[in-house]
């Protein structure tokens, strides 16, 4: 079996850097996307096993990606990480307010993990949420 596919996607090409580094060294196949947009372009075409994103991007934001993969028949299933620098309390309160516009409510995604980031602390949650 091959190894399993992350996307990841951040504004911040010294992150980008790091987790390219931290996945490949990880034994996973790493997939990089530089924002909201195109990261759901390379979600619905490579099909990742996992997803990993910033919630404080330019434009569209980890959000609305996160929102669009979970409105994706074929994505919707896919495990979210959210990896940023916005406390999870405050995430939280930003997803309620988006669910009291929206139909179908968001569910909290797989895992949730701050800035700064330990490599370590990633690949057990990637462990842990792939099997």
């Amino acid at each position: 079996m091959g190894k399993k596919k992350i996307l990841f996607v951040d504004d911040e090409l010294d992150m980008r850097i790091f987790l390219s580094t931290v996945l490949t060294t990880g034994g996973f196949e790493a997939i990089a996307a530089r924002n909201a947009i195109e990261g759901l372009q390379k979600a619905r075409a490579e099909m990742p096993d996992l997803v990993i994103m910033d919630v404080m991007m330019p434009s569209a934001g980890g959000v609305t990606l996160f929102q669009e993969i979970k409105k994706d028949d074929r994505l919707k299933h896919t495990p979210v990480i959210m990896l940023t620098g916005v406390s999870e309390k405050a995430f939280h309160h930003h997803v309620k307010m988006v669910n009291l516009r929206i139909d179908k409510a968001l569910p909290p995604p797989d895992a949730y993990l701050e800035k700064p980031l330990y490599p370590e602390k990633l690949l057990s949650a990637i462990r842990q949420l792939l099997p």
